[in-house]
């Protein structure tokens, strides 16, 4: 998604790298935690981000812990199933949320930059769609009828969170 010019290497390249615990209050917090803690054992630039799904009903909720929203060992199928029981609860089938990306970029232990991206639309109570991970087959986006896990991956990439993130990393990359 960078384009050419880039070499990409994720942690898998780096097995002794440090393990870095999410113990932030938010996206940015737990984005700037790997991002820094990476950057200090490695030369070059080090992107990290945290994302998550934030649903008004539920006062921003799963939001920071979306990935562990079941707890701790949760796999994406609990995390729906959870998210799915609570909204129940509240009756209604569609309920407004977002996904938020927040990116920071660092480099030699220094924050050089964030840069968040937002999608909002709605979560609904029954799945939809084989595509995507997480909460995509609960979410539909503003001005569409499927969720994402129904969309067509280009499309769900130009609309996403992570790709209206990168989109400013790399305006912030070219200045």
């Amino acid at each position: 998604m960078l384009g050419p010019g880039w070499e990409v290497r994720d942690l898998s390249s780096l097995p002794h790298s440090p393990e870095v615990q999410e113990t932030g209050v938010n996206f940015e917090e737990n984005a700037a935690l790997k991002a820094l803690t990476i950057s200090r054992v490695i030369t070059g630039l080090v992107l990290a981000d945290d994302s998550g799904l934030e649903v008004d009903a539920l006062e921003g909720a799963p939001g920071v812990r979306s990935a562990r929203f079941a707890g701790p060992d949760a796999t994406d199928a609990d995390n729906r199933f959870l998210l799915i029981q609570k909204l129940r609860r509240l009756g209604g089938e569609r309920f407004r949320a977002r996904f938020r990306c927040v990116m920071v970029l660092a480099g030699q232990g220094e924050m050089l930059g964030s840069f968040s991206g937002v999608v909002n639309g709605n979560v609904i109570l029954e799945e939809r769609g084989s595509g995507g991970f997480g909460y995509d087959s609960l979410f539909i986006p503003q001005g569409y009828t499927e969720t994402f896990a129904e969309l067509q991956a280009e499309i769900k990439n130009s609309l996403s969170h992570r790709g209206r993130a990168l989109a400013k990393l790399l305006e912030f990359l070219r200045s």
